[in-house]
């Protein structure tokens, strides 16, 4: 059994799939997953992309949808235990699955852990009763679970093996059918619902504020396999913007960028891997904002800030999200070089502090190794 909640757990949750199959070929995987997995050939009980929320409030809102799902996972870990439970990222949910499956007496491998390095450490308690395995993709992790006697194995990051350009800028362009001598900036919405719901609106109103100023821009959005195009449309027609939309190739996009703007989550990994300065922003429910802001214990929100240890581009969170300082920080990159080659090379330096690469394969091995002992 597989469960990712998330568009990011749906990628490596898929290669993941695919690597363990390498090891045995008659392995079935079958769980919580979205459109990657699926291609991937995991059955999926329950599309990821009616999981994905953040904050308190949110998760409220899709409490009767998150029930049903963990309830019907709960009968088969109950019933038909599987023989290996993979639980990637998605705390709230996949700990309280950990503990049932502890009592069904399913090993549990917890592949990217939470991020209770930033909030609620005292959650290690609870992961060293109830997970059998950590496998962890940032460096600090892994001291942080042996102080709380984890078992624990850093893998590196998979961003490192799925991240490949091998296109310069102006070519990347003009295979989107952009033109490379025009600024072009990356709209980089979100992959759950609330967050387009709660900072597309923004996104849209920064980038007509940027084309006022630039009236030869061009934009780009990719497009997460959990949300349909009739998401995003509607805004970005209202608004007057022409916009290239696409689901293939986000990295020779985020390459032919001159900049973007980002929400806060792995895909600030992703566009810091390829090198291209960005801004990053979040917004939640003022409860659940509240509530953050007295948990959590980083400076930091953005991963690709997190993994260099400062503060390498901005980070506009709640009402300092709004479009004037967004546009300002994009056009600022725009005209002024050097600015955007400092951040480029900081950005450039990320890289080497994510391991060395076959993150899917090593986790692939561990679970082979725990199905073969159980």
């Amino acid at each position: 059994m597989i469960v990712a909640g998330e568009a990011s757990g749906d990628i490596y949750g898929a290669d993941l799939a695919r690597e363990t199959v390498k090891l045995n070929p008659n392995l079935h995987f079958f769980g919580i997953g979205g459109e990657r997995m699926r291609e991937a050939g995991v059955e999926t009980l329950v599309d990821s992309s009616e999981m994905a929320v953040v904050g308190l409030v949110e998760v409220l809102k899709h409490f009767s949808v998150i029930s049903d799902a963990f309830l019907k996972l709960k009968k088969i870990l109950l019933t038909e235990p599987p023989d290996l439970l993979i639980l990637i990222d998605y705390p709230g949910f996949n700990l309280r699955l950990a503990k049932i499956a502890k009592k069904a007496g399913v090993k549990v491998l917890y592949y990217i852990s939470p991020q209770i390095w930033a909030w609620r450490q005292g959650r290690v308690r609870k992961i060293a009763r109830l997970v059998d395995h950590m496998a962890v993709i940032l460096p600090f992790e892994a001291p942080f679970y042996e102080q709380a006697g984890v078992p624990v194995t850093f893998v590196g990051h998979p961003m490192l093996d799925m991240v490949q350009v091998s296109m310069e800028r102006a070519q990347a362009a003009a295979s989107f059918g952009l033109d490379p001598a025009r600024p072009i900036v990356g709209l980089f919405p979100g992959s759950r619902r609330n967050e387009i719901e709660r900072l597309l609106p923004v996104i849209v109103q920064s980038a007509v504020r940027l084309k006022q100023h630039f009236p030869g821009i061009q934009f780009v959005l990719p497009l997460a396999s959990t949300l349909s195009a009739a998401a995003v449309s509607p805004q970005l027609i209202d608004a007057g913007l022409d916009v290239v939309i696409t689901r293939e190739r986000i990295h020779d996009m985020i390459r032919a960028c001159d900049a973007v703007v980002s929400v806060s989550g792995t895909v600030t990994l992703e566009i810091a891997l390829v090198g291209t300065p960005l801004v990053i922003i979040y917004k939640l429910s003022p409860l659940t904002y509240q509530l953050a802001k007295r948990l959590v214990k980083v400076p930091n929100i953005g991963l690709c800030n997190i993994v260099a240890g400062e503060t390498v581009v901005q980070e506009l969170i709640q009402d300092q999200a709004n479009p004037e300082r967004i546009a300002t920080e994009i056009e600022r990159f725009l005209t002024d070089e050097d600015y955007s080659k400092s951040v480029r090379r900081k950005l450039g330096s990320i890289r080497g502090k994510l391991g060395n690469g076959s993150a899917s394969a090593r986790v692939a091995q561990l679970a082979f190794t725990m199905m073969e002992k159980q």
